[in-house]
C-alpha cells in the first residue's frame, strides 16, 4: 500500500523537471533573441571608443547586450531602444560615432559626464527613431546642431549645463514632434527663433522650455504668443521688448521664469493663466500695475515682481498672504502690505 500510494511521486516529479526544462529553454531562446549582432558589435563599438571604461563593466560580448547595465531592449523585436549613460567622473572621451549603429535607439541619455567633451556628432542624424535626446552636465562644446530637426521623431530635448555657443539654429522650429527642449546653462548667443510653435492651441499636448543663463538677446517671438506653454524659462539673459503674449487667460502656463533679463512692457490689464504656479519676472522694466486677478490665483506659489518699475496698490486677499515684501522691493511706487501704507 505504502509503495503503491508513493509510485506516482517520481512521475510528478519527472513531469516538474520538463516543464521546468522547457520554461528554461524558452527563456534561453528568448534571451537569444534579445540582442540582435549589429546592436551587439554598436555598443561594443561604444565601449572601445569610450576606452572600455568600468562603468561597462557588464559590456561582455560573451552575454547578451539586452542584460547590459544602461542598455534597454524591446520586449517585442529585442532592438536596442534605450541607452543610458551617467555619473561617470572617469569617462573621458568625445561622443562616439558608433552610438549612430544603434539604428534602433529611441532615447539616449548621456548625463553627469564632465569628461565627455567635443561636440555633438552629425551621425546622431541617422538615428531616425530618437524620441528622446538627453546630452547634459559635460564638457560638450560646440554648436546646437542644425541636423536635429531631421529627427523627425524627437519630442524632448535637454542640452542643458554643457558649454554649447553660436546661436539656437532656426531649423530647430520646424521639428515636427518637438514639444520639450532644455538649452539652459550654455553659451548661447543670437536672437530666440520660433521654437515649439507647432505646439498650438490647435494641437494636443503642452510645451516646455528652458534657456535660462545663457546670452540671449532681442524679442520674444510673435509666434509663441500661439503656443501652448507649460513651463518658461528665459531668465538671466539679455532678452527685451514685450514679454506679455506669454500670459493670457486659458493658457495652460504653470511655470514662467523671465527674471534678469531687460523686458519692458505694462502689466496693467496682463491676463494671468489660472494654473499659474510659479511666476518670477524680477530684475526687468517692467511698468504699470500688478493685475487684481492675482491674489485669485489659489496654486500661485511663488510671485516676484521686485526691481521693476511697477506702481499702485499690491493686490490682498486670497492667495497674496503668502508673498512677504521681498517679492516687491525696489519698485517705483507699489504700495500696501506687506509694503508701507499708500499715502
Amino acid at each position: 500500500m505504502i509503495m503503491g500510494g508513493g509510485a506516482p511521486a517520481p512521475r510528478v516529479f519527472l513531469a516538474a523537471v520538463l516543464v521546468l526544462s522547457s520554461l528554461a529553454a524558452a527563456a534561453a531562446a528568448e534571451s537569444t533573441l534579445q540582442c540582435h549582432d549589429e546592436d551587439q558589435a554598436a555598443l561594443l563599438a561604444v565601449d572601445a571608443a569610450l576606452g572600455s571604461p568600468y562603468h561597462f563593466a557588464s559590456w561582455t560580448p560573451d552575454t547578451f547586450c539586452c542584460d547590459w547595465y544602461d542598455v534597454d531592449c524591446d520586449n517585442a523585436t529585442g532592438r536596442v531602444v534605450g541607452l543610458s549613460v551617467f555619473q561617470d567622473g572617469n569617462l573621458t572621451a568625445a561622443i562616439p560615432d558608433a552610438v549612430a549603429n544603434l539604428t534602433h535607439l529611441r532615447s539616449l541619455t548621456l548625463r553627469h559626464l564632465p569628461g565627455l567633451t567635443g561636440a555633438i556628432p552629425e551621425s546622431l542624424a541617422r538615428l531616425s527613431d530618437l524620441a528622446q535626446l538627453t546630452i547634459s552636465h559635460t564638457g560638450v562644446s560646440g554648436p546646437v546642431p542644425a541636423f536635429l530637426a531631421q529627427l523627425t521623431a524627437l519630442a524632448s530635448l535637454d542640452l542643458s549645463f554643457n558649454s554649447l555657443a553660436g546661436a539656437i539654429p532656426a531649423s530647430l522650429a520646424d521639428a515636427p514632434s518637438l514639444s520639450s527642449i532644455d538649452l539652459s546653462r550654455n553659451r548661447l548667443a543670437g536672437a530666440i527663433p520660433p521654437l515649439l510653435r507647432l505646439v498650438s492651441s490647435n494641437s494636443t499636448g503642452q510645451a516646455y522650455l528652458s534657456l535660462s543663463h545663457n546670452n540671449l538677446s532681442g524679442g520674444i517671438p510673435a509666434e509663441f504668443a500661439a503656443v501652448s506653454f507649460a513651463h518658461v524659462d528665459l531668465s538671466r539673459n539679455a532678452l527685451t521688448g514685450d514679454a506679455s503674449p506669454l500670459l493670457g487667460a486659458g493658457k495652460p502656463l504653470q511655470h514662467l521664469d523671465l527674471s534678469r533679463n531687460a523686458f519692458r512692457f505694462s502689466l496693467t490689464g496682463a491676463e494671468l493663466p489660472e494654473g499659474l504656479a510659479f511666476m518670477d519676472v524680477s530684475h526687468n522694466a517692467i511698468r504699470g500695475r500688478i493685475p487684481a486677478m492675482v491674489a485669485n490665483l489659489t496654486g500661485l506659489q511663488v510671485f516676484n515682481v521686485s526691481y521693476n518699475r511697477l506702481c499702485g496698490v499690491v493686490p490682498a486677499g486670497g492667495s497674496m498672504a503668502r508673498f512677504d515684501a521681498y517679492s516687491y522691493q525696489h519698485n517705483k511706487c507699489l504700495c500696501g502690505t506687506p509694503l508701507p501704507a499708500c499715502h
